[in-house]
């Protein structure tokens, strides 16, 4: 049986700002995004920045998700674990784990894109001292 896409948006406070967790498991694949927000977000404000901003999300590389069966849930504990996911506090593992590789991703290539850069003005620096050796050379 396989389930449907699911996400979920957590807004919470880590300081000095707002962030929101974007989290949405599709086909066992659990992905995350970190959203940062200046100021306590309204609601308003975070749907419209999810409609206009939506293909900009960088959401982590997708790592396996344990596929939960679903059935169906008394409408009373529904309302309760409602309530306690509005109560909750922090970031899940799996959500910590999730930004934690994208982290990592984006740090690698970082450092390859600043690598390469030296390595080009390294180069560069090396052409400008030959042509002052060949110029000295030549005006002898």
């Amino acid at each position: 049986m396989s389930t449907g896409p699911q996400s979920s948006l957590t807004i919470l406070f880590e300081a000095p700002f707002w962030i929101g967790l974007y989290e949405r498991t599709d086909n066992g694949k659990y992905e995350v995004c970190k959203i940062t927000f200046g100021s306590e977000p309204k609601d308003y404000e975070v749907y419209e920045f999810l409609l206009k901003n939506w293909h900009k999300l960088k959401f982590s590389p997708p790592i396996q998700a344990e596929v939960a069966m679903e059935r169906k849930i008394n409408p009373k504990r529904m309302q309760r674990e409602i309530q306690s996911q509005l109560q909750d506090k922090g970031i899940g593992t799996k959500a910590q784990q999730a930004l934690k590789l994208q982290h990592e991703q984006c740090k690698l290539e970082r450092q390859t894109k600043s690598r390469e850069q030296k390595d080009a003005e390294k180069d560069r620096q090396f052409a400008i001292r030959q042509e002052k050796k060949k110029a000295k050379h030549r005006g002898r």
